[in-house]
């Protein structure tokens, strides 16, 4: 069982790293994004799709933390 804990709590720390490191890569976009709409300009595809997949990415990475931290605290 204490095997099992450590494990849980291993794994929900590299989802938070995860997350860290990809909201890195999307802030580059992101950024990008905010500009042309300041500049009241048509924002650049790539940046909407890059952003897009970052986001899923994020959002599926939290997901699969949130069942691991509901099962770290079932134990």
């Amino acid at each position: 069982m204490a095997a099992n804990l450590s494990k849980l709590k291993k794994e929900i720390k590299v989802c938070r790293q995860t997350i860290e490191e990809i909201e890195r890569k999307r802030a580059r976009s992101q950024s990008a994004l905010v500009q042309a709409i300041l500049l009241q300009e048509e924002p650049d595809e790539r940046d909407v799709e890059w952003f897009n997949k970052y986001t899923g990415e994020i959002t599926a990475c939290r997901n699969h933390m949130i069942e691991l931290q509901k099962k770290l605290n079932s134990l």
